[in-house]
C-alpha cells in the first residue's frame, strides 16, 4: 500500500563532476510502497542520482535520508545496516560470472547472515523461483543464460534478503519487447507480493506508462516535475515536451490513453 510517508528524502543535493554541476539543490521524495521512475535527457544525472541514493557516490552537499537515517553523516556500521534493507539490480546485472545462479543469489546471505548452508540454499532457490526462473536455472552460470534470464537472476539476488526497497537501473535495457513486457509484470508482482518500494531509472516508455505510480523528470540540475505519467506528459516545460512528444512517445501514449 502506498503511503505519503517518504522512505527516501533527497534535499538540496548538489554534485559537481568534471568541473560541471550535475545537480544543484535537487529535491526528491519517494513514498512507501510506490514505484517511482527517474527519467531525463542525456547528461541530466539520472544514474548519478541513483548512485547518490546508494551512497556509491557522495554529493558535494545536501541531505539524503533513507529509512529515516541520514546517509551523509551515517557511520559505516549504520550505513551497512541500511544497505542490507535494500536490493539493487544494476544495468549490466553485475552477476559473478564464476558462480552459478544459485551461488549468486546466495551470496548476500553468506555475507550478511549466519544461516546454515541448507537454509541458505533453500532461500536462494525460493527467490530464483520468485524471480520467474525455473529451478533448473539454479545450476547454470550467467554466460549460459539469455539476457532476460540474467536480469531475473540479478533480481533473485537483489531480493534474497527480503528488502523493503529495490533499486533498478535500466531493468529492461537490451530486452526484446516480449521479454521487456514479462519483466514489467515481474516488477509489478514483486511490488504486490513483497510490499516493495521500487526506484528505477529507465528510458522504456512502455515501462513508464505500465508500471510506475509516479515519474520524476530531471533537467537543468533539478527535478523539474514529479507526477503520474498521464499528468507528466501534459507538463509544458520544453525539456519534458521534447522527451515525450516525439513520434515514439506519441505512439506509446496512444496505447495507454
Amino acid at each position: 500500500m502506498i503511503t505519503q510517508s517518504p522512505i527516501i528524502e533527497v534535499k538540496d543535493v548538489s554534485v559537481q563532476l568534471g568541473g560541471a554541476w550535475v545537480h544543484q539543490n535537487l529535491n526528491l521524495s519517494v513514498n512507501h510502497g510506490e514505484i517511482l521512475a527517474i527519467v531525463g535527457g542525456s547528461g541530466s544525472g539520472k544514474t548519478t542520482l541513483l548512485r547518490e541514493m546508494l551512497m556509491l557516490q557522495r554529493p558535494n552537499s545536501g541531505s539524503i535520508r533513507v529509512f529515516e537515517h541520514e546517509l551523509m553523516t551515517a557511520s559505516s556500521a549504520t550505513l551497512l545496516e541500511v544497505q542490507k534493507r535494500w536490493g539493487v539490480l544494476f544495468q549490466e546485472n553485475a552477476l559473478f560470472s564464476s558462480l552459478t545462479v544459485e551461488e549468486n543469489a546466495a551470496f548476500p546471505l553468506r555475507e550478511h547472515t549466519k544461516l546454515d548452508d541448507k537454509t541458505i540454499k533453500e532461500l536462494a532457490i525460493l527467490k530464483i523461483l520468485l524471480a520467474g526462473l525455473p529451478s533448473s536455472a539454479a545450476i547454470k552460470y550467467p554466460a549460459e543464460l539469455s539476457g532476460g534470464m540474467q536480469k531475473r537472476a540479478g533480481i533473485a539476488r537483489a531480493i534474497v534478503l527480503d528488502p523493503a526497497l529495490l533499486f533498478l537501473d535500466e531493468p529492461t535495457a537490451g530486452l526484446d519487447p516480449e521479454s521487456a513486457d514479462a519483466f514489467d509484470e515481474l516488477i509489478l508482482n514483486l511490488q504486490k507480493t513483497m510490499g516493495l518500494t521500487i526506484v528505477m531509472v529507465t528510458h522504456d516508455l512502455d515501462s513508464l506508462w505500465h508500471v510506475t505510480n509516479r515519474v520524476a523528470f530531471l533537467g537543468e540540475g533539478h527535478v523539474l516535475c514529479v507526477d503520474a505519467m498521464s499528468e507528466l506528459v501534459k507538463n509544458p516545460h520544453p525539456l519534458i515536451q521534447a522527451f515525450f512528444r516525439g513520434a515514439r512517445g506519441r505512439v506509446v501514449q496512444r496505447r495507454y490513453d
